[in-house]
């Protein structure tokens, strides 16, 4: 293990936590979060976020702190805190804000600050080192360093983790560029592509994003036509899909803190330019549609309109995640709730959080022949293996099936977006 360089890494959570672990392979690595009681069950091995098992934590080198004293020995520091949006979709970034604070109360010269929290271009050069600067009195790429690189984990999915993607890194000039290689190097086994300036990677992450938001979108689109049309619309994206240029993405809910949230970011920063992003906007108005859509369509096709007993299979933002950060299976949710009775079950969801935070019991049991409709909002691996069979049989004889991600075949559910 290098003595040369000591880590701490500011923000425990989906992205920061399997950083640590990686790099305290080979780094002595402190792993800092304010939240007292993640850091607790931290301690325990216990990960809520189900990305990293007990045994990995456990047998770790990582020290795990919400005590700003112990990064102060540190000389590299990597920011991986939230970078939601406001309710009115705009840029929040007091966790970022404060993140930096701290470690330029806690920052020697010659050190080193990454930050891979999402931002929208020029957020870094613009906002967080005059923070930096003030703060400590030290001049960039004299007497301390900046670099940003962009994370990709996709959680949920073990396919795409630290170490096997493509990782974007920028340094405030070659030195912390050269710093970032030899430190992402260790743990990210493909190739590091290093970007043209800090703006260009905080670019390159909104944008990555913002397409596939806009992809999304225009199947999403589609489909609301296509109901009208009487077409079925995973019949025609098979049909289109034979086509050697398709490109083919499948209408859904679309949520979490990365699809649904960075089009705003990339959004502000060109309104604060005078450009109005049409696309951008648009994108995002119409995958923010979509839960009431849901909601209006099947009442269409209800016998009653209110009062149904409705169970909801899935509350995540996404299939075999269980974060529930912006979840658009949670707005669709409050849709029925105003006149419905609503029960939900979601395997993996940490049911002491949305509890505490949703007032949502998570369901242990189903009832036979009970419901009025089912709607299967986000489907986890868990609840794919569901029969067709098995949920009708938890319903009454008028039993909806609401089949968002087509996981069935048409002509064994009721509705399918």
């Amino acid at each position: 293990m290098s003595n040369k360089y000591k880590i701490s890494l500011i923000g425990l959570g989906y992205v920061g936590l399997p950083l640590a672990l990686s790099l305290s392979k080979y780094f002595k690595v402190v792993g800092f979060d304010i939240d007292s009681e993640r850091v607790r069950k931290l301690k325990k091995g216990i990960d809520i976020t189900g990305e990293s098992s007990k045994k990995l934590i456990k047998n770790s080198k990582i020290f795990i702190s919400n005590e700003k004293k112990h990064i102060k020995e540190s000389n590299i520091f990597i920011i991986t805190v939230p970078t939601p949006v406001d309710k009115n979709k705009k840029p929040d970034l007091r966790s970022i804000i404060r993140a930096t604070k701290i470690v330029a109360s806690h920052l020697k010269k010659d050190s080193t600050i990454v930050f891979e929290s999402t931002v929208y271009p020029g957020c870094t050069d613009d906002i967080l080192i005059p923070i930096i600067e003030k703060k400590t009195k030290f001049t960039l790429n004299k007497d301390f360093f900046v670099g940003y690189s962009p994370e990709r984990i996709d959680p949920g999915k073990s396919k795409y983790k630290l170490s096997n993607q493509i990782k974007i890194i920028s340094g405030s000039n070659l030195k912390a560029t050269k710093l970032m290689k030899e430190i992402y190097s260790k743990v990210v086994k493909r190739k590091l592509f290093v970007a043209a300036n800090i703006k260009t990677a905080e670019a390159a992450k909104v944008i990555e994003n913002s397409q596939r938001d806009i992809n999304i979108a225009f199947v999403n689109e589609l489909s609301m036509l296509f109901h009208k049309l009487d077409i079925n619309t995973k019949d025609v994206l098979a049909a289109a899909n034979t086509k050697w240029n398709f490109i083919n993405f499948i209408p859904g809910l679309v949520g979490g803190h990365c699809i649904g949230v960075d089009p705003y970011y990339l959004k502000y920063k060109a309104l604060k330019t005078g450009f109005r992003p049409f696309m951008i906007s648009s994108g995002r108005k119409v995958n923010d549609a979509i839960p009431k859509f849901i909601h209006d369509e099947t009442l269409k096709i209800l016998v009653k309109k209110k009062r149904n007993k409705i169970l909801f299979l899935g509350i995540t933002f996404k299939e075999n995640c269980n974060d529930i950060r912006n979840s658009k299976a949670f707005e669709l949710y409050n849709f029925f709730k105003k006149k419905n009775k609503i029960y939900v079950y979601d395997p993996i969801v940490d049911k002491q959080q949305i509890d505490k935070l949703y007032n949502i019991k998570i369901e242990k049991n189903f009832k036979k022949k009970y419901y009025d409709i089912i709607i299967i909002a986000v489907p986890h691996n868990k609840i794919k293996k569901f029969t067709i069979n098995y949920l009708r049989s938890l319903g009454n004889k008028n039993l909806k099936i609401i089949d968002i991600k087509s996981i069935f075949p048409k002509n064994k559910v009721d509705w399918q977006l």
